[in-house]
């Protein structure tokens, strides 16, 4: 008699932990890479020492020469949690972050954590993203609120980002964000699928504002949390003058193509208010 208690009680605690993980949040972190080996397993081990249930990462590697694809490859056979996208002939993080969120969203992902893999963006704040975004639909890492810093960085790097998120904001008139040019997010499901990841046209790190500017014209919430950005101490920045200037101009170009599609989309639809998820 006893022995039948205690398995009706076993299978009741298996049945209760199965209904609690079926209603948690599915959670991709997203990283894009190129020539991360030196921080790569360093960043996953410390996402997994945080221990949040029903949380993936995907990694979307542009074939690094370092071996930062073949690590991955290692390093996943180990987690079942981990997945890797390998792209052979593409390169860029705007459409790298593209095919890890598309990735995500097959995977049916309901929050996604885009990140990058140097440690400049800590997964220490994982745990508050996750918090922020049960009142609002996407939340920014910020370094430019009460409680954020921008450091080990030198006064050029620092006002050039300043720079541009001045520039940014008043050009594409996001007023809710101080931190336009951060790549530390989550967006919710809904965000991205009405975004449309096929419809982006950035091909680099300008993927950042596009994606921003567009949730902004949809009318999503969007509310930010400081953070404390640490410059890489391992590998090679990507950034350079090129870049910037790509940034600077697309700026312009999203401002053009996409203030004028809302206005014909509210045009067509001013009977429908944006619902806010």
């Amino acid at each position: 008699m006893i022995k039948k208690v205690k398995t009706a009680t076993r299978k009741k605690a298996v049945l209760k932990r199965a209904t609690v993980e079926k209603k948690q949040p599915k959670i991709f972190v997203m990283i894009p890479t190129y020539n991360e080996k030196e921080n790569i397993q360093s960043l996953i081990e410390a996402i997994e020492g945080l221990h949040i249930n029903n949380l993936h990462i995907v990694v979307v590697d542009d074939a690094s020469p370092d071996g930062t694809g073949r690590r991955l490859d290692q390093l996943a056979k180990k987690r079942s949690f981990l997945h890797v996208v390998h792209r052979l002939h593409e390169r860029g993080r705007g459409t790298a972050g593209i095919k890890g969120f598309k990735y995500a969203l097959e995977q049916k992902a309901d929050m996604i954590i885009e990140m990058d893999a140097d440690f400049s963006h800590h997964p220490r704040y994982i745990p508050e993203l996750l918090r922020t975004a049960r009142h609002c639909d996407v939340v920014v890492g910020s370094r430019f609120i009460p409680g954020g810093k921008d450091l080990d960085r030198g006064w050029i790097r620092h006002s050039i980002t300043k720079l541009a998120n001045f520039y940014i904001r008043r050009v594409l008139k996001i007023a809710n964000v101080c931190d336009c040019t951060s790549g530390y997010r989550l967006f919710r499901r809904p965000v991205l699928e009405t975004i449309k990841m096929d419809n982006t046209i950035s091909l680099g790190p300008s993927i950042v504002q596009e994606l921003l500017y567009k949730a902004t014209l949809r009318g999503f919430r969007i509310k930010e949390i400081p953070i404390v950005f640490v410059d890489r101490k391992e590998g090679k920045s990507t950034f350079d003058w090129r870049i910037m200037i790509q940034s600077f101009l697309m700026t312009l170009i999203l401002k053009f193509l996409f203030s004028s599609l809302r206005r014909v989309e509210i045009h067509e639809n001013k009977s429908k208010p944006v619902r806010k998820q």
